[in-house]
């Protein structure tokens, strides 16, 4: 019996030691240009790739124009990173001078991977895009229990001319990002501005008022069934609404007011069409954390027993990378709508995309999509 326990003993051990196997990657820079007092920052998704934050984790300058790093990551995990000379002003450019993707990694082996950067933004760089149309700022705006923020909001093109007329209103999350690259966090926005003016102009989605609320760095809790869910939620529905429907002229009701966000962010969305559909009518919900990680929004509407709600909901994903980690709780938080009587193609509306990343510039490729959903002719 002890020998039996013993033998359990190591093949319990090799097993955790196997699902806890260690991957090295190494990653280097080669580039040029650099100043002697230049350094160079890996930025990801990942703990040891400081969570996108832009100056935390510093490459180990080799020479003059190489920087490297070697990382331990677990067998499975799957990364996403970009580089900066230590703020996001200063990020990696590709030869052409535009904004890059994210680089996207499964780990499965040990691995090299070495970039070759030329350009780096800086205070010359000029961003595509801009902003189209009519914005106004309402900066350090508080909220009951939640750290102050900005707010954009984008005016339709008749706002200025038709004194009398009124509009439903979006309201995003990640407001920093939706439509000016020079705020947004990777340097790319969501160009909503350009999507919403070029839709509206042809006539295909009713024209709109876009409220963009920025983020915190409380942003994970706010944007989850939390507490601070629950204050960020309460903030939209009690106080920024109203002061959005005191300022502007906005159908107020619900049938005119949706809101939409990515990733976590769109979590937050479906969280506040279901919990506060007395205030919003629909949702977009663009690659949406349903249920990844420790988050999981299902079972609070599984627990759910009322009549059905009144309510329309966009759901869409990519099939790279984290993508692909949130598609089973996409699919799973579906089959729950549907046992509920939703119907895509009525108060549903699904798409997947199997080459798009998680990123604003894939978010910007298909945004057409929920806005002509939401508030088509």
């Amino acid at each position: 019996m002890k020998k039996f326990l013993v033998i359990l003993f190591m093949l319990i051990s090799c097993v955790q030691n196997f699902s806890q196997e260690k991957i090295s990657v190494k990653i280097e820079v080669q580039t040029k240009n650099l100043s002697d007092t230049d350094n160079v920052f890996i930025s990801g998704n990942h703990s040891l790739l400081g969570y996108w934050h832009s100056s935390k984790i510093k490459l180990d300058k080799i020479n003059d124009s190489i920087f490297a790093k070697i990382f331990q990551f677990e067998k499975g995990d799957e990364i996403s990173f970009k580089f900066t000379l230590g703020n996001w002003a200063e990020e990696a450019l590709k030869d052409d001078g535009t904004v890059p993707g994210n680089i996207n990694l499964k780990i499965e082996k040990d691995t090299v991977i070495s970039v070759k950067i030329n350009k780096w933004k800086n205070e010359n760089f000029v961003p595509k895009g801009k902003i189209t149309g009519e914005v106004k700022y309402h900066k350090n705006v508080s909220g009951k229990g939640i750290k102050d923020r900005n707010i954009i909001v984008w005016l339709p093109p008749s706002y200025s001319r038709e004194n009398s007329k009124k509009y439903p209103v979006l309201y995003m999350h990640d407001g920093q990002n939706i439509v000016d690259p020079e705020t947004s966090s990777m340097g790319i926005d969501w160009g909503i501005d350009e999507a919403a003016d070029s839709l509206i102009r042809q006539n295909k989605i009713r024209e709109i008022i876009i409220v963009g609320i920025y983020n915190s760095s409380d942003r994970s809790a706010e944007y989850s069934h939390s507490d601070l869910g629950e204050k960020y939620m309460n903030f939209i529905v009690n106080e920024l609404k109203p002061f959005i429907d005191k300022n502007y002229r906005t159908k107020s009701d619900r049938e005119n007011t949706a809101t939409m966000g990515s990733s976590m962010g769109g979590l937050i969305s479906l969280m506040l069409v279901w919990e506060h559909s007395e205030t919003f009518s629909q949702a977009g919900c663009l690659s949406p954390a349903f249920k990844v990680a420790e988050f999981d929004y299902i079972p609070w509407i599984q627990k759910y027993t009322g009549k059905k709600k009144d309510i329309k909901i966009y759901v869409d994903n990519g099939g790279v990378g984290v993508e692909e980690r949130l598609q089973p709780g996409i699919e799973e938080t579906l089959a729950e709508l549907e046992k509920r009587g939703y119907k895509e193609g009525k108060e549903l509306s699904v798409y997947f995309d199997k080459d798009a990343e998680h990123n604003e510039a894939a978010w910007s490729n298909r945004i057409w999509r929920p806005l002509i959903f939401m508030f088509g002719k």
